[in-house]
Formats: C-alpha cells, sequence, structure tokens
C-alpha cells in the first residue's frame, strides 16, 4: 500500500514517515510534471531502505 502512495504521491510518502521538511522539498519537485518521475522513484527508494534498516535493526536485536 505505502510503496503505490509512494508512487502515486509520492510526498505523501515522507509525510506519513514524519519526514516534513522531504515531504515539502518533495511536493516542489512534483509539481512539475517532468520532476514527479524523480520524486516518485526517489519516494520508493527511501521507502525500501527504511524498511531495510527495520529488517536489519531486528536481525541486530535477535542476534543479541
Amino acid at each position: 500500500m505505502m510503496t503505490l502512495l509512494a508512487i502515486f504521491f509520492p510526498f505523501l510518502s515522507f509525510l506519513f514517515r514524519g519526514k516534513i521538511l522531504t515531504a515539502i522539498i518533495c511536493l516542489i519537485l512534483q509539481v512539475t510534471l517532468i520532476g514527479w518521475i524523480p520524486a516518485a522513484i526517489w519516494a520508493v527508494i527511501s521507502l525500501q531502505n527504511a524498511r531495510a534498516d527495520k529488517r536489519t535493526e531486528r536481525l541486530i536485536k535477535a542476534m543479541k
């Protein structure tokens, strides 16, 4: 669900994760038609990185 949100409304993806300044920058980029594609790619990659960080933290915690 978040991935679809990141593709169609990239700034909301950042906003829902609490990154307000990043959401504003992404919204400015998304306003232009050409900038929407890079904003969507940026949001999806950021979302995947956040998920990978959570997985890594759980693995480290499980190893301790």
